[in-house]
């Protein structure tokens, strides 16, 4: 069994035969890390992956059903880093992935520059935190707001983790598209795949999923569009990345 802390309860990772600590207070993980979990190149055998901003390890759980490599999450915030080594543990995968608290920033430093071949990251997607925000739930102000890092941050990271052919791959914002276009080939992250995701047919994007080659030749594709929703349900390929069922 593992320890369970104020409102933190035990939840089945979707289709996976896993379970994940999460709270509603604290941290949950949203639609956005699983598209990018499943999104994400993946080498099947041995390789090396880091998921910056791991929150409470929902990407590296659901990673480690696709690869054989190492992976290693990285959470500044403590209490939920807490909540992803006791939600590893109780999956009994620690010998395939490991949890770090850190601030992403130190962290080529601390686990070496240069040598992963994958870097996932679902960032902090809002510039700007209000006071209101900070003091009404602060946790959750963290995870979504760039108060310890930015995106030119997480880029500028990703480049410095990944060896050169590696591939890091972000779930983002739309409005943030050009932005994450010009850092990532400032940090020579060249960008080689694409994909909006749309809440329903006939409206706005609000997600992107993008992934980029560490030195690569430009080459763009624009894959087709991912639709969450038909009349209230999930489409048929959300319930597939879901739960494996269409």
């Amino acid at each position: 069994m593992v320890a369970l802390y104020g409102d933190e309860r035990l939840d089945y990772l979707l289709n996976e035969d896993m379970r994940i600590i999460q709270s509603p207070s604290v941290f949950a993980f949203s639609l956005d890390a699983v598209l990018l979990a499943k999104f994400a190149y993946m080498p099947i055998q041995k390789g090396q992956i880091v998921d910056l901003c791991t929150g409470n390890g929902v990407i590296p759980l659901l990673l480690s059903k696709r690869t054989k490599g190492k992976i290693v999450g990285i959470e500044i915030q403590e209490r939920i880093y807490d909540m992803a080594r006791r939600s590893v543990q109780y999956n009994k995968l620690e010998e395939q992935i490991e949890i770090i608290h850190g601030d992403i920033k130190d962290i080529p430093k601390q686990i070496g520059y240069s040598k992963y071949d994958v870097v996932t990251c679902n960032p902090p997607y809002f510039p700007t935190v209000s006071e209101e925000e900070m003091n009404k739930n602060r946790h959750l102000a963290i995870a979504r707001h760039e108060i310890y890092c930015t995106l030119e941050d997480v880029i500028r990271v990703s480049s410095q983790l990944l060896k050169q052919g590696g591939k890091a791959a972000f779930v983002h914002r739309p409005g943030r598209l050009l932005d994450i276009v010009t850092l990532m080939r400032k940090y020579r992250l060249e960008p080689k795949r694409l994909r909006f995701v749309y809440p329903k047919i006939g409206k706005e994007a609000n997600t992107i999923l993008i992934e980029g080659i560490k030195d690569g030749n430009p080459d763009l594709k624009i894959l087709p569009p991912l639709i969450v929703y038909n009349n209230n349900e999930y489409t048929d390929e959300v319930n597939q990345i879901l739960y494996g069922i269409s």
